[in-house]
């Protein structure tokens, strides 16, 4: 059974940092693509950012470029989130989530690509 847990999330000031990470168990893959995506109220979930695990290619939402990192550790089977310089729009719930058979060229900030989900993690930017 695949699970994604989430964690790190919380409240900060802006201009201050975060780091979430995302565990996940029941499978181990190479070729795997692992994504965060995020939900405010009121607005669509949205894409943030991806990697793909064979060669750690990464894919970013232009609201967060040069801000949010997303490293991995494949030994581990975990993704992070480092999430830098954020602003009062960043408030919302970010989701990790896993497409475990996964290809470079499917790396992808489309919610409807993954397979798997965590429960979320509230992230919180005050100005």
């Amino acid at each position: 059974q695949v699970q994604l847990v989430e964690s790190g999330g919380g409240s900060v000031q802006a201009g201050g940092s975060l780091r979430l990470s995302c565990a996940a168990s029941g499978y181990h893959s190479t070729s795997a693509c692992m994504g965060w995506f995020r939900q405010a109220p009121g607005k669509e979930r949205e894409g943030v950012a991806s990697i793909y695990s064979g060669n750690d290619n990464t894919v970013y939402a232009d609201t967060v470029k040069g801000r949010f990192t997303i490293p991995q550790d494949n030994a581990k089977n975990t993704v992070s989130l480092q999430m830098n310089s954020l602003k009062p729009e960043d408030t919302a719930i970010y989701y990790c989530a896993a497409r475990p058979e996964c290809a470079p060229w499917a790396i992808s900030l489309r919610s409807h690509t993954y397979n798997y989900w965590g429960q979320g993690t509230q992230v919180t930017v005050s100005s």
